[in-house]
């Protein structure tokens, strides 16, 4: 329980920032960056995100996280911060939305880690189904902003 607790801690203080660090077991980390379509970007306004990045590449470089732990954990940090530039949006269906675009790309990093190091081959499928699922509700809730954004 400490350790969730501490982990929480850290997770909701910092973020990561780098876009394809590679490390030592040689896998490489998701390059995808979670972005906003430009209405969310517009809606959100100039919320600067930024200020909360950091310090996490130390606990991931210092080696103590296994490669998968570490993919996943750079798939959630890139999603935060847009998540959360997401959430400041005062239209709520923007908001919904534009949120929803961000949680999916880092859904999909996260399923290419399963598909990566993953050993379970049921799980494997989960990964593929939630990548083609996803990108096509990421298209559908992106055709919703700009239509929300008009």
């Amino acid at each position: 329980m400490r350790k969730i607790t501490i982990l929480s801690a850290v997770l909701a203080a910092f973020a990561v920032s780098h876009a394809s660090a590679q490390d030592k077991g040689g896998m490489a980390m998701s390059s995808e960056q979670v972005t906003l379509p430009a209405a969310c970007e517009a809606a959100a306004g100039s919320m600067d995100m930024s200020s909360m990045m950091g310090g996490m590449q130390n606990m991931m470089s210092g080696g103590q996280m296994d490669a998968a732990q570490k993919g996943n954990m750079d798939a959630m940090m890139k999603m935060r911060g847009p998540m959360m530039k997401a959430a400041m949006i005062k239209d709520p269906d923007l908001a919904f939305n534009c949120g929803m675009i961000a949680h999916h790309q880092g859904a999909i990093a996260m399923a290419e880690v399963e598909l990566k190091a993953g050993k379970d081959e049921k799980s494997k499928e989960m990964a593929r189904m939630i990548i083609d699922a996803q990108r096509q509700e990421i298209e559908e809730m992106t055709a919703r902003v700009e239509a929300l954004a008009k």
